[in-house]
């Protein structure tokens, strides 16, 4: 498998995630008002499952996913599965661009635990990156100064489950493939929701099918997007590149719902796409220590 780095690669990985993302916000908002959310997430992972297979078939078979790090992948994909409960929730909740503003705190985390354990190197741009993409969430947010709602800490929980999630994945595209990798999220994330979802089991309407497979192909192919980007990238250079989410739901809230796009929300983009475009600058070549 290719592992070259390249930011431009990355990048348009990432541009693959940030479109399936956004169908996934779109239809998790409107599949969990007619369903509960183990079982939106089981539905997910079966459909998931089913749409992957003949691309692992493509890519010669089942013998592709073996791995020896099951431990990790277990781990990994519980610890993910917790978050995408706490995000799907966390929609039916409080407005979904606040859902998904909040979620961008993940690169904090990410890019602490990929500088602590993963020897990730923080550069100067990197960190401005991350600080101009989170100032430009808030002024887009604008958070209030009341109590806080309970969806917003849930929402937060999942963030940092997020951030740990693609710590571990970053960690796993140095030996697995990017298959493998989403075969064992379907799987393990399937078989965890298995049991809460026939307990609270009712048979969805016909429309809401058509969003629980959207749910399942952006949700599975967006990973594989992200994977993708991650064998051609630090994860501290990837995961800034995805602050251009929130912009873009502003944008769909517009388009989709008339909400109104404000001065802020105009000043919050710009911020975001500048950290982003200094991020992608590359990084200057360490000079060679002279012979002696």
């Amino acid at each position: 498998m290719d592992r070259t780095p390249s930011i431009p690669r990355a990048a348009l990985w990432m541009s693959g995630w940030l479109a399936l993302m956004l169908i996934v916000a779109v239809a998790g908002r409107e599949a969990t008002r007619e369903v509960n959310v183990f079982q939106l997430m089981c539905v997910r992972g079966v459909l998931g499952f089913v749409m992957l297979t003949p691309l692992i078939y493509m890519s010669g078979g089942f013998a592709i996913v073996k791995t020896a790090r099951v431990q990790v992948h277990i781990a990994r994909n519980l610890m993910h599965f917790c978050a995408q409960l706490g995000w799907f929730y966390a929609l039916t909740l409080i407005p979904i661009g606040q859902v998904v503003a909040i979620e961008f705190t993940m690169p904090i985390w990410t890019a602490i635990l990929a500088a602590s354990f993963l020897g990730e190197r923080m550069t100067v741009w990197k960190v401005i990156a991350i600080a101009l993409g989170l100032v430009g969430v808030l002024v887009i947010v604008r958070p209030a100064t009341g109590a806080i709602n309970p969806g917003q800490l849930i929402a937060l929980a999942a963030a940092v489950g997020f951030g740990v999630s693609v710590a571990i994945v970053k960690s796993l595209t140095r030996t697995e493939q990017t298959l493998a990798i989403i075969f064992w999220m379907l799987v393990v994330q399937s078989a965890a929701s298995l049991g809460p979802a026939l307990y609270v089991w009712t048979w969805p309407p016909l429309s809401t099918w058509g969003w629980l497979a959207l749910i399942a192909f952006g949700g599975t192919f967006s990973h594989y997007c992200m994977a993708r980007a991650l064998l051609h990238a630090d994860a501290t250079v990837v995961i800034p590149m995805d602050f251009v989410r929130v912009p873009l739901t502003a944008f769909l809230g517009w388009l989709l719902y008339a909400e109104r796009l404000d001065a802020f929300t105009v000043l919050g983009a710009a911020l975001i796409l500048t950290g982003n475009l200094l991020n992608l600058k590359p990084t200057a070549a360490r000079p060679a220590r002279a012979a002696t």
